[in-house]
């Protein structure tokens, strides 16, 4: 028998998130999730996805997959540190390092992972950390596994990082300060300042801190953020997913050799959890063989975002300041925005609502995540239903759009 008072706290908080246009309602996809995805039945554009690349899809990880899942069977069976370690994870480790132009990689279960493995197996009790006020999720978790002081700084003010990192470091009382940030913050696909992170970062003896889960396989020829600026030599922890652009699953951490041994003896999501699936493993190297060889996919993912970006913005919608292939058309009312996205699955897209707490109350936006699987054709056929839902429930310019 369930607790009394337990249901109705839940009955209570679910209504109210109803009431409010906070409640998420999660679809059940009929098949892979590609340009186009079937849903109840119904076949719809798809523009929420995170596999910028297609790959998810891609014939060559299938078969990648399948080879290993003969060879090696369907779990690792272990964790790293016993017996689970195969030679797959150690050479999907050697060509992260690579890719990311690093000495060495760690991989992990999941991106969220590597969040709350590294923070908390570095920063300790006598530390500061001085983290973005729109960081990730896993960020923020990750910060609160560990004993150290969290400080937020305005998103992206380097005036305000610096006066923060100034405070911190002439205060005497902290041991070690670290500077963590996105290099692609997700909700409005703007790109972090890491040049300026970095000076500041150098002045003030501040460990840097990059997750580049959006960025990683988008900028720098696919290599990420801080490869787009120039700065391997100069970050830190660079942490990565393979379970967006690499189509996939799991995340890892690029560094220093040091860096690395340290999060294999340390790091409690990697000494803990049985190792990654030896097919999920060889799909990833896949993935990434592809990306080191072309940089077609890429090309054709900033090329379908260019054009989708300014067929909103023709309609008059409103992307904010992205510079990235996330594109948000900014709602603004909660209610209206879940309305939006609802009236665009009616007509045929599928492009989810994010509203508080993803974001701040009054800046709900629909997310658009055009990818290099997209044709011009599908996109032309959102843009049509994009117009058609805009006048259908009186959506203006006065209402964020």
């Amino acid at each position: 028998m369930s607790s009394p008072s337990l249901l109705a706290y839940l009955r209570n908080n679910l209504e109210e998130l109803k009431q409010k246009g906070l409640y998420n309602e999660i679809q059940v996809l009929q098949g892979g999730n590609g340009p186009i995805i079937r849903i109840q039945d119904r076949e719809l554009i798809n523009l929420s996805s995170n596999n910028y690349l297609g790959l998810a899809g891609d014939e060559r990880l299938i078969h990648a997959a399948e080879k290993a899942l003969h060879k090696y069977g369907v779990g690792a069976g272990a964790v790293r540190t016993i017996n689970g370690t195969m030679d797959l994870h150690e050479e999907l480790e050697t060509k992260l390092a690579k890719f990311k132009q690093t000495e060495a990689a760690i991989a992990y279960q999941s991106g969220f992972n590597c969040n709350m493995a590294a923070i908390s197996a570095v920063m300790e009790a006598g530390d500061a950390i001085l983290s973005d006020e729109l960081n990730h999720a896993s960020i923020i978790d990750g910060c609160r596994l560990t004993k150290a002081k969290v400080i937020r700084y305005k998103h992206s003010d380097m005036a305000n990082l610096e006066l923060q990192a100034r405070t911190a470091r002439e205060s005497g009382q902290y041991n070690k300060i670290m500077v963590i940030t996105d290099g692609v913050f997700s909700m409005d696909g703007d790109i972090a300042k890491l040049p300026e992170i970095v000076e500041i970062a150098e002045r003030y003896d501040l460990i840097t801190y990059v997750d580049d889960a959006h960025g990683s396989g988008v900028l720098g020829k696919g290599a990420g953020t801080v490869k787009h600026f120039g700065l391997s030599d100069k970050i830190d922890f660079q942490i990565g997913t393979l379970s967006k652009a690499i189509g996939v699953v799991g995340g890892y951490v690029a560094g220093r050799r040091e860096l690395i041994d340290w999060l294999k003896v340390r790091s409690r999501p990697f000494l803990f959890s049985t190792a990654t699936p030896p097919a999920i493993v060889a799909a990833c190297i896949a993935a990434l063989d592809i990306l080191t060889d072309s940089a077609e996919l890429q090309e054709k993912l900033w090329s379908n975002a260019a054009y989708f970006r300014n067929g909103l913005t023709q309609l008059g919608f409103q992307t904010g300041h992205t510079e990235t292939p996330i594109i948000p058309c900014i709602i603004g009312d909660e209610v209206l925005t879940q309305q939006f996205s609802r009236e665009l699955f009616e007509a045929g897209v599928y492009a989810k609502a994010i509203v508080f707490p993803t974001v701040p109350k009054g800046v709900g936006r629909i997310r658009n995540m055009p990818t290099a699987a997209h044709t011009t054709e599908m996109l032309d056929q959102a843009l049509v239903i994009y117009e058609r839902v805009k006048k259908q429930i009186g959506v203006g310019v006065s209402a964020g759009v």
